[in-house]
């Protein structure tokens, strides 16, 4: 249930992020109707999640002595590397995650790690609520 919760609450912020931010962009598969591209969104976050777990985790890793040189500000840019590995595995598929430049990786980056914030504010009562 969490893992479906927080998919969803990505695949959201990523769609927001898209409408927000002109350099990021989802193109559907299929003819581009709804339910393709709601699955597009839904697909892109699930490899945006896998590469955030695996990837992202060693980068952070290596990059530990950076985060505190920086104080956290080298995050912006790791985000926008993982996002870019994302516009690369979805270009390798066909459809999914476009983003134009590495300026508007972090810009993305960004917007959606701020998107992923607020949209978790008012989906974190649900998720700790106690089960029966």
């Amino acid at each position: 249930m969490r893992f479906l919760v927080r998919l969803v609450v990505n695949a959201v912020a990523l769609w927001l992020t898209t409408l927000i931010v002109s350099g990021v962009t989802v193109t559907p598969f299929g003819d581009g109707d709804t339910t393709a591209v709601v699955l597009t969104f839904l697909l892109v976050a699930f490899v945006f999640g896998l590469v955030n777990a695996v990837i992202g985790t060693i980068i952070r890793i290596v990059a530990f002595p950076l985060y505190v040189l920086t104080l956290g500000l080298i995050s912006l840019v790791v985000n926008a590397v993982l996002l870019l590995i994302v516009a690369g595995i979805s270009d390798a598929i066909g459809f999914g995650l476009q983003v134009e430049s590495f300026g508007w990786g972090i810009v993305g980056a960004f917007v959606l790690a701020v998107f992923s914030w607020l949209i978790g504010l008012f989906v974190r009562p649900v998720l700790n609520r106690p089960r029966p």
